[in-house]
Order: structure tokens, then sequence, then C-alpha cells
């Protein structure tokens, strides 16, 4: 596992406590805060510590400790003045990595304004991922740096007998093989070898720009 962190998160509907909940699950400390006694019975038993506070209040955040933790979402509803004065308290309070979850276009621009560290859009970024895996055959993952990056499967036909070193996959098309499943083996190779001759059938993991794993074809 990579370093352990600690991640506060303001907030426990819906992608507030789906997220602590998939960090918790990697080993890492997550304490939760939400007013809605609910959603905090409901998180104590996959979180590390809950309460319920009203996440606004700059002082409670302060007496929780977050401004130790590595990391604060603020993952507040619908209510962007709430989320806003939440970010806010926490840049008073000297939080080194504040992430907030954005509720429409006017509300990222007000968090980027304010030097937000990292906006996110939940519903956008599920609803691109789903649109790549629909349209593109063996998409692996979308990830969303600058223009988009795809993350592909690509099975080995008119590359038999070639050499990674001989495709030149990133000078030509912009992309890079990350791991290779020779036929017949059931895990991924990673880090493969450049001189090694492919076969038919192979399975080869390839990333780069969206534009130009799309097209690419083996």
């Amino acid at each position: 596992m990579s370093k352990r962190i600690e991640v506060g998160i303001v907030g426990l509907g819906k992608f507030g406590f789906s997220l602590g909940e998939a960090l918790a699950e990697l080993g890492h400390d997550v304490v939760g805060v939400d007013m809605d006694g609910g959603r905090v019975r409901h998180a104590q038993e996959k979180l590390t510590q809950v309460f319920q506070a009203d996440g606004t209040d700059k002082k409670a955040l302060e007496q929780l400790g977050f401004k130790d933790f590595d990391y604060v979402v603020v993952s507040i509803g619908r209510s962007m003045e709430a989320s806003i004065l939440v970010a806010l308290n926490l840049q008073d309070l000297g939080v080194d990595n504040i992430w907030v979850k954005a509720v429409s276009p006017e509300h990222e621009k007000v968090l980027k304004r304010l030097g937000v560290d990292f906006v996110v859009f939940p519903e956008q970024f599920v609803a691109r991922q789903l649109a790549h895996r629909l349209a593109v055959p063996g998409l692996l993952d979308y990830l969303a740096l600058g223009e988009g990056v795809l993350v592909r499967e690509v099975v080995v036909e008119k590359w038999s007998g070639k050499t990674l070193r001989e495709l030149q996959l990133p000078a030509s098309r912009r992309a890079q093989v990350v791991a290779w499943k020779r036929v017949g083996e059931r895990r991924f190779s990673f880090v493969p070898s450049a001189d090694e001759p492919l076969n038919k059938g192979d399975v080869l993991v390839v990333l780069g720009d969206a534009e130009d794993v799309i097209k690419v074809t083996g």
C-alpha cells in the first residue's frame, strides 16, 4: 500500500460517504463530519471516526483537528454557499490540500478563484467514463488529465512478430504500452520488454492521449 494518509470529509451524502468508504478500504484514516444524525450513524462502521457537527463552523473543524489532515474533501449537498464557506474556513485554518465537490459551473468558477486545490463534478466525471466505455472497444479507464487520457486494451494481430521498440508507439501514436499479457497467460506483466516479439492474441494495455489511443489497432 502507498503511504497512509489522513483525510477529513465534510458532508457524508452519497459522494462523501462513498469516497470515505473507499479510502478506508484502502487502509487510510478517514474522519467524517455531517449535521445529519442518520448519516453519521450510517458511516460509523465504515470510517475511522465520524462526528455530528456543523461543517460550516470553523471552530468545530479546528477542534476536530481538520487543519492537521493531509487532505480535506468538501462534499456538501447542493448548497453552493455552504460549500464555499467551508472552503474559506479550511483555508483560514491552513489546510494544505482542499478538494471540493462542485454543484454547478458557477460554483466551480468561484472555487477556482478562491484557489481551491481540486474541484470535481462527480456526475460529469462518471458520465464521461461511461461515454468512453460505450464508444471505445477495450477501454479500461478514462483519466481526466488535460484533454483526457485513455487506458485501453489492444489485442495483437498485425503487430505479431514485431517488438515494442520497432513499433515506436510513443513517437508514432503518442501512446505507451504499460502492461502486456501473453496468449494463454492470466496475468499482465508490467513494464514490458521493448525487444521481445509480440504474438498474435497477446493483449497490450496502452495509455495515452484519448484521440490517439482510440485509433490504435494492434
